[in-house]
């Protein structure tokens, strides 16, 4: 545009001059047109011309360097913003030219460093919270453990009922913390995306009616009684992994017990088929979660009631397994509940194509 000016305005500019350089020597100044007459219009012509090549110039430029020059200094200014860790501004749009261009990067790496900012104070938070809680999740049994020797040193544990109770507790305890310690190994593995997924195509309606034989003696024994319930008609391949889906069924039903307070205590584990996937959902007929408490039951180290969950035991980290493991499924997870009547966790999974 600047260089098609440079060229449209002088030469517009320069015939308007000479018509009424003509015009003016011819009307106002009455002078006949001779060799003086031709003199005096070429002088005037030439002064005329270079006085608008002059000004053009200095116009073009300076409107040229205004445009190109702004939009630079913002972007130092933005630069600046960001070496001294400010992300909390935006770079305006400034045209669709290389400079707009180059504003639209800026704002887009601005945007991802802010992301990532956040991000890291996200995971700051969590690795704070992680080490509060297990120090706190540690130091109870171990503290427990501490007492019960002490009270064997001291001859507390005075007969053998007693030293036979004290070496149960302490046995028990010394689980609690091995289990705790591997879900959190397994946990920041996961975190970390560290374990290995064999996904292969399973027949999920044969791999739950074994799942649910090998648990329902256990569950018996607490006088749960499991079913499931599968539409007919249905097909039901799945692309999975059967240890990781293992787990995660097995987290469910182990927390499905932790809340059952009904004297006919009853899981009903139900699938379906969906037109994009399969969904399973784990019901039981236990005390209900709140509304308040439903969003939080699947974050790391959540516990409903966790003075209950101090006497019955619980990590807190068991249905945040069971979500990052149905996430590298590909799959959903979420939970409904009435307080009361009870809660199913549903879950979903890919459906396996042909030739997978």
């Amino acid at each position: 545009m600047s260089n098609i000016g440079m060229i449209l305005i002088p030469v517009s500019a320069l015939l308007l001059i000479e018509m009424l350089l003509g015009i003016g020597l011819i009307y106002v100044f009455k002078m006949d047109i001779n060799e003086q007459f031709e003199k005096t219009f070429i002088i005037l012509r030439l002064v005329a011309l270079a006085c608008v090549l002059v000004i053009t110039n200095g116009l073009l430029t300076y409107f040229i360097s205004k445009s190109i020059l702004l939009p630079i200094r913002k972007l130092i200014e933005a630069a600046e913003q960001i070496t001294t860790g400010n992300l909390e501004f935006s770079i305006e749009p400034m045209g669709k030219d290389e400079l707009g261009k180059l504003a639209e990067t800026f704002e887009l790496m601005r945007v991802k460093l802010k992301e990532s900012a956040d991000l890291k104070i996200v995971y700051e938070n969590n690795r704070k919270e992680l080490i509060a809680n297990i120090s706190h999740d540690l130091k109870t049994p171990i503290t427990s453990i501490k007492g019960y020797v002490e009270g064997i040193r001291d001859g507390v544990a005075n007969t053998p009922e007693k030293m036979e109770r004290y070496l149960q507790t302490i046995y028990t305890k010394s689980n609690d913390m091995d289990h705790l310690i591997d879900e959190l190994f397994l946990f920041s593995k996961l975190d970390l995306q560290s374990i290995p997924f064999e996904f292969e195509k399973v027949n999920l309606r044969v791999y739950l009616e074994d799942i649910i034989e090998e648990t329902q003696f256990d569950l018996e024994k607490n006088g749960v009684v499991i079913s499931l319930i599968v539409e007919q008609g249905e097909i039901y391949e799945g692309l999975v992994d059967r240890e990781q889906l293992k787990r995660v069924i097995s987290n469910i039903l182990n927390n499905c017990l932790k809340f059952m307070d009904k004297p006919k205590k009853r899981i009903d584990v139900v699938m379906s088929m969906k037109s994009e996937h399969i969904l399973i959902g784990i019901k039981d007929n236990g005390c209900g979660i709140s509304a308040y408490a439903l969003p939080k039951v699947f974050d790391q180290f959540y516990k409903v009631d966790p003075s209950r969950n101090s006497d019955i035991g619980g990590s807190g980290l068991g249905l945040a397994i069971v979500s990052r493991i149905v996430e590298e499924h590909g799959g959903k997870v979420w939970a409904e509940s009435q307080e009361g009547e009870g809660t199913t966790v549903f879950f979903t999974l890919k459906k396996a194509r042909n030739g997978r």
